[in-house]
């Protein structure tokens, strides 16, 4: 058979596949949907790092930028512990956090399982580019511990890290990035 002859067959299989797919399992996006439901999470993150201090406020901010790049909603971000007065950079600053976050709903447990239910997509979040600037080159600890302490409680796949973290020295190489669920509609995603 002729590569042009073959070529074509093989593209009229895959149309004929990609056609006989029911509607829900792709997006526009091509991704397939999930029934996921909003669930909630609690923690308590203390923040200990060598080459970067951070203030009660600025570690409070830095925090929930990231859990909203997540996609986190009904989000609360709280300074607590916090020992140093508003506004400097303390030993050990924390926060306590109170959210919700999407999860497949087979995976949900008890309380999801009679929660609403959201069609929802993976995409893909990155937190920290490999090609960070100097101002967020001290992060590296604490992107580090976030991966460790904030990503388990939300549903991902498919997670990067790579950093060349090394205690008192700026990095300018770490990257995080993470497949994490998004809600189908954008009305759903937030309130």
């Amino acid at each position: 058979m002729p590569a042009t002859a073959f070529h074509r067959s093989a593209m009229v299989a895959l149309a004929s596949a990609l056609l006989s797919l029911p509607a829900w399992a792709t997006s526009a996006g091509g991704a397939a949907h999930v029934p996921a439901v909003w669930v909630p999470r609690h923690i308590q993150f203390v923040y200990m790092g060598f080459t970067t201090h951070y203030s009660c406020d600025g570690l409070r901010d830095k925090i929930r930028h990231m859990l909203w790049k997540l996609g986190a909603r009904h989000l609360k971000v709280r300074e607590e512990p916090c020992s140093s007065p508003m506004g400097r950079p303390g030993p050990f600053p924390g926060v306590r956090v109170s959210m919700q976050v999407l999860v497949p709903a087979a995976q949900a447990g008890k309380g999801g399982k009679s929660a609403p239910k959201v069609q929802a997509h993976w995409h893909t979040v990155v937190l920290a580019p490999s090609n960070t600037g100097f101002d967020e080159g001290g992060d590296c600890e604490l992107i580090g511990q976030f991966k460790r302490s904030f990503l388990p409680l939300f549903a991902t796949r498919d997670i990067r890290y790579h950093t060349t973290c090394i205690p008192h020295q700026v990095t300018l190489s770490t990257y995080l990035s993470a497949e994490v669920l998004a809600p189908d509609h954008p009305a759903a995603k937030r309130s």
